[in-house]
């Protein structure tokens, strides 16, 4: 009994080490975008899949750009990164993105259909 014990203790442990670094879902007017990072978000370069759906279905075929800025403050500049999603397939999405500093990052993600139906979701993240 100790030796499934332990084998089960280590079969959820190597599940654990799997998951994401950086998870955040989003929603608005019916679409939602699940921000997912395999490693954490830091200064420099990062690597970002974006989730599609609407309706609860993957949404493919759009176009997906982001925006990363942070807000000039006193002694600091506005600082920019911009990003165009490449489709992987099954309305999944990636971009890499530079993130020039630690702090409060704003994040708009702008996704054009097909059809040409325009959205724009905001969210931030700290580095």
């Amino acid at each position: 009994m100790k030796l499934s014990t332990l084998l089960l203790s280590i079969a959820l442990a190597v599940t654990s080490v799997s998951a994401a670094a950086y998870e955040k879902s989003i929603k608005r007017k019916g679409i939602e975008v699940q921000l997912r990072s395999e490693k954490p978000l830091t200064a420099g370069t990062n690597r970002l899949e974006l989730k599609l759906y609407r309706s609860s279905k993957p949404l493919d075929g759009a176009k997906v750009a982001l925006k990363i800025f942070m807000p000039a403050m006193p002694g600091m500049p506005y600082m920019e990164s911009r990003a165009k999603a490449k489709p992987l397939g099954n309305g999944i999405y990636e971009a890499t993105f530079n993130a020039a500093m630690g702090g409060t990052w704003q994040v708009h993600i702008f996704v054009t259909t097909e059809e040409g139906r325009k959205y724009r979701l905001k969210t931030s993240f700290n580095l």
